[in-house]
């Protein structure tokens, strides 16, 4: 199932090359809702892998987006220990502008289908790129 959210992009990061056939991109959405009369910001961190890492570049800081993506998660194995992580996988990015309904969460109607999943040359946890 494909996610989107609507809101303001406050980051892009450079493209990682992980290993010589992989590489990554990281950006960060703020998206702000009114709960019982504050505003509570949330700060949502992407990822793009592969060909999908220039999907940022057309766009400025403060720019409001539209980001398709999917959930990812990964499990392996450290020194006996099991570790877990979860990416938003981001598909697709394009202007809110006049952009309706959506948000946080929300399924995806009616666009294109997402990419296949993408499985990486090496299992994780084989880079020492890990923040714990």
């Amino acid at each position: 199932m494909a996610y989107e959210v609507i809101g303001k992009l406050v980051a892009k990061y450079d493209i990682v090359q992980r290993t010589e056939t992989f590489k990554t991109r990281e950006f960060v959405v703020e998206k702000t809702d009114d709960i019982g009369g504050r505003m509570i910001s949330n700060y949502i961190k992407f990822q793009c892998v592969q060909d999908r890492t220039a999907l940022p570049d057309r766009f400025n800081l403060g720019d409001e987006v539209k980001v398709s993506f999917n959930l990812k998660g990964s499990k392996w194995s450290r020194d006996g220990r099991e570790n877990y992580i979860t990416n938003l996988d981001a598909w697709r990015m394009e202007p809110a502008g006049s952009l309706q309904g959506g948000g946080y969460g929300a399924p995806q109607q009616g666009v294109d289908a997402p990419p296949p999943p993408f499985v990486p040359d090496s299992a994780p946890g084989e880079a020492d790129d890990l923040p714990f």
